[in-house]
């Protein structure tokens, strides 16, 4: 399958809820490469590379976090980065 790379931008309680690990061991899990990061603004940023059908998964899995309370997703498509080896916790 074509992989694809999507910026992710998640609003609600997604910060102090482990929502940055959750997200890294699912990545990682499903084989997705990229990063995650707790923007200034309260919101999660993401950048996700695998299949579209993985990071459907990946976000269905993180709706359905413990502690999670996802209010909005915001989807943009980016160029692959072909480079790029793994996922991580990007620190600001």
């Amino acid at each position: 399958m074509k992989k694809i790379r999507e910026q992710i931008r998640f609003t609600g309680r997604v910060q102090g809820v482990g929502f940055r690990y959750t997200a890294n061991s699912v990545a990682q899990s499903l084989g997705l490469t990229g990063w995650v990061y707790n923007d200034f603004d309260g919101s999660v940023l993401m950048e996700a590379q695998g299949t579209k059908f993985e990071i459907d998964d990946l976000i269905s899995q993180l709706q359905n976090g413990t502690f999670i309370e996802i209010d909005s997703v915001e989807r943009t498509e980016l160029p692959v980065d072909t480079s790029e080896k793994y996922f991580r916790i990007k620190s600001w």
